[in-house]
């Protein structure tokens, strides 16, 4: 087939390589996207973001977690849930979500290939489809292939008992015990869902805590949550081997200290490998870490200036908020359109049970800046909205500067904590002070009045 041409052609379709396809669109240019058969929406839709986040509404319908502030912490709504249960309303919203994505992106006239890309030059990308190769010429490639589950090399996987994170639903049924390897932001994720179905979990993490990047208090009350629903916690120690034993049927895990852990099945979890390393990039002039990350500057641009890269490709925070706002900017950028954006202003989601969502400063990074600082704090117990949705132990952490009163940082645990962040954002955003909360009206009852109970509580320090 003769070559086509393309003034962009983007190597994935998860949030990064959509936001970015369509922001080109937008400005006329002629875009092509590439995704693997199948994958349309990247892993965001098939493996990642929609079917994880999915289960966890799920979860919350079906166990009655929402409510079990009324009844006690016995209470089930349904005590025999399946993974099929879970699968079936995944499945859907993948299916519909995989739709919505097709359909904008040819709305928007954009040309969608399938396949498998790689490199041939700086300037040209090969799609090697299920029976034919389609050559692409394009003045700017934006990558955005995204990550998958990283593996060792020494550790067996089956799929059924020892699996990774993209494996979880071919689990069958619901393990009694399970061991999770890896207690970053996925891990943990996975962690809390299981465990609010009664699955007793054992996580396990060779780095002495957890989420360095969270305030320390939030993260505490996430750890009193988990060790609440039956989560054990094996901090700074080393997994050595992971096996099956044929006579008692379990797998385990052994650790550097000399414990073993046994259990019904293991979730590897331990990071995710990017894929920038199934790309040719050596036939482009690029190179990858060994983790297959690409490096950029501020602009999203790579070493080879006419090729720009975005998302989880990129390396953290791998956040599909952050990476739709990366792939519209490298576009930006690559085309001539002012724009502007305040990284540091990302919100960051952490979809455990409880969520957990921040923004700006934390107190560790005030203190070792010697910023003067003080705390805010509503507890959820304080709000009628919070006892309406049956979560009696989320809260709101408001920072400031104690002489401007200016707005440093937000932190959230609890239900909808991803959602009302985006108040404290805004304000942040515009440089805002904490008196803004204490003079504003909110709605009631909401969980957003939690700003005015914070506020109030922080300026009465002063």
């Amino acid at each position: 087939m003769a070559d086509q041409q393309f003034d962009l052609i983007v190597i994935g379709s998860g949030p990064a390589g959509q936001k970015g396809a369509i922001c080109a669109a937008k400005l006329r240019k002629r875009v092509a996207v590439i995704d693997r058969t199948l994958m349309m929406g990247g892993v965001c839709v098939h493996t990642g973001t929609i079917p994880s986040k999915s289960v966890r509404e799920a979860i919350f319908q079906l166990t009655g977690l929402a409510v079990k502030a009324f009844y006690g912490n016995n209470y089930r709504g349904n005590r025999e849930i399946s993974i099929q249960d879970l699968s079936f309303r995944v499945n859907t919203i993948i299916a519909r979500e995989t739709e919505v994505i097709r359909a904008q992106l040819k709305r928007n006239g954009v040309t969608i290939l399938q396949g498998k890309a790689q490199f041939a030059d700086a300037h040209t990308v090969e799609v090697l489809g299920d029976s034919e190769k389609t050559v692409l010429r394009g003045e700017h490639v934006l990558i955005a292939c995204g990550t998958r589950p990283a593996r060792s090399e020494e550790i067996s996987f089956d799929g059924k008992r020892i699996l990774d994170t993209d494996e979880i639903a071919s689990i069958g049924d619901l393990p009694r015990e399970l061991i999770v390897v890896g207690a970053g932001v996925v891990g943990l994720e996975y962690a809390s869902f299981l465990a609010a179905l009664g699955v007793e979990i054992t996580l396990i993490d060779q780095r002495p805590t957890i989420l360095d990047f969270v305030d320390r208090e939030i993260v505490e009350a996430l750890a009193y949550h988990l060790r609440q629903m039956g989560t054990t916690f094996r901090l700074g120690e080393k997994v050595t081997r992971v096996g099956i034993d044929p006579q008692r049927d379990r797998v385990f895990a052994e650790l550097e200290s000399g414990k073993k852990i046994q259990a019904d099945a293991l979730l590897y979890a331990v990071g995710r490998q990017a894929n920038g390393d199934r790309l040719q990039l050596e036939a482009a002039g690029l190179e990858h870490d060994p983790r297959g990350k690409i490096t950029v500057n501020r602009y999203y641009q790579t070493t080879v200036p006419h090729i720009y890269a975005a998302g989880d490709v990129i390396g953290f925070p791998a956040l599909a908020s952050t990476s739709m706002e990366q792939g519209r900017l490298a576009s930006c950028h690559m085309f001539g359109l002012p724009s502007e954006s305040i990284p540091e202003l990302f919100p960051y989601g952490i979809y455990t049970i409880p969520e957990i969502s921040i923004v700006g400063q934390t107190e560790e990074k005030l203190t070792a800046a010697r910023v003067p600082y003080e705390v805010g704090i509503a507890k959820y117990n304080e709000l009628a909205k919070s006892m309406m949705l049956g979560d009696e132990t989320g809260m709101l952490k408001l920072l400031f500067d104690r002489n401007t009163h200016k707005l440093l940082g937000v932190h959230a645990i609890g239900q909808r904590a991803t959602e009302i962040i985006h108040i404290g954002q805004a304000v942040l955003s515009f440089g805002g002070t904490v008196d803004y909360f204490r003079d504003t009206v909110f709605n009631y009852p909401t969980l957003a009045e939690a700003y005015k109970v914070a506020a109030l509580d922080g300026l009465n320090k002063l």
